[in-house]
């Protein structure tokens, strides 16, 4: 082991202790952090230091982006690649990624979660580094599992809606064997997630961040995931609240619509309260019901 790689795992393994990850030994699930490249990301550029962690478990500053893998002491055979959200201007693994995980592994699903590059934090790539990083985290997954779905969170559907519809669009050089690998996912679930950045919905975070306040209508298009889905694309599980704040509640609407034209089959839970944010449901409201449905989806 080099120097630098150690020097890695030194830093991955203080990751893992910051971010909150003391359920796994409580629970009997094995933590393995695995880097998503070789040595340095696509493009160069990016943030240094250490990554940085807010008091409610959001990440930022992501220099070196990161596959968890929880492995459940019965795993069941099939893995779901995780991506939270944060509007792609932090990645909020608190309130999203670590309790879809915690729900998963229970269930005897291995769990992959993504810390992915946020776009603003310097990286010459600039839009397309978060896209990269999920293809790259999706040939990983693929090569190691049979079984592959992904569950993305607001911003974080938006990032694995286009790895998901996207499969064959080369966001980055061959770095090594591994990118010769399809980007495929059996199964796609997005949860309150921004799908279209096109008008009238380029309010959000996401719009400003990947393609910025005065993007042509065509570089809108080419970031909505709407438009990629096509025969080929996997099964959609879909959940959003009407009372949805931040994400308009037309875009589980909008991508039902381009799942249903495509023939691509898709099931949609929408409730009447619930806001934007709610991960694995917001106590009190009937957003509470949706990893029921979810559990079913996933076991067909």
């Amino acid at each position: 082991m080099n120097r630098r790689h150690f020097l890695s795992c030194l830093s991955l393994s203080a990751l893992a202790i910051r971010s909150g990850m003391t359920f796994a030994a409580a629970t009997h699930v094995t933590t393995t952090i695995l880097p998503l490249w070789p040595d340095l990301p696509p493009g160069g550029g990016g943030p240094s230091g250490k990554v940085v962690i807010s008091d409610k478990g959001a990440q930022r500053n992501i220099a070196q982006p990161t596959l968890t893998v929880l492995t459940p002491a019965k795993p069941n055979g099939s893995a779901v690649l995780v991506a939270a959200g944060g509007g792609y201007t932090r990645i909020e693994m608190g309130k999203e990624a670590w309790p879809a995980a915690r729900w998963l592994t229970a269930r005897g699903y291995t769990a992959y979660v993504l810390s992915y590059r946020l776009p603003h934090e310097g990286w010459k790539d600039g839009a397309t580094v978060s896209l990269q990083d999920a293809q790259r985290a999706l040939r990983i997954v693929r090569q190691r599992e049979k079984h592959v779905s992904v569950l993305g969170f607001s911003a974080g559907g938006h990032l694995l809606g286009m790895a998901a519809t996207r499969p064959d669009f080369r966001s980055y050089k061959v770095t090594d064997a591994l990118d010769n690998q399809p980007a495929t996912a059996d199964r796609a679930a997005l949860i309150y997630p921004i799908i279209t950045l096109e008008q009238p919905y380029t309010h959000t975070s996401t719009h400003k961040i990947l393609v910025g306040n005065n993007a042509p209508a065509s570089e809108d298009a080419r970031w909505s995931v709407q438009q990629f889905v096509n025969p080929h694309s996997p099964p959609f599980f879909l959940v959003q609240a009407k009372d949805d704040p931040i994400s308009d509640p037309h875009n589980t609407l909008i991508m039902a619509d381009a799942c249903q034209q495509q023939h691509v089959p898709v099931e949609m839970h929408r409730y009447s309260s619930g806001g934007h944010g709610f991960g694995m449901g917001r106590p009190g409201t009937p957003t509470v019901a949706w990893p029921e449905h979810y559990e079913n989806w996933l076991q067909r």
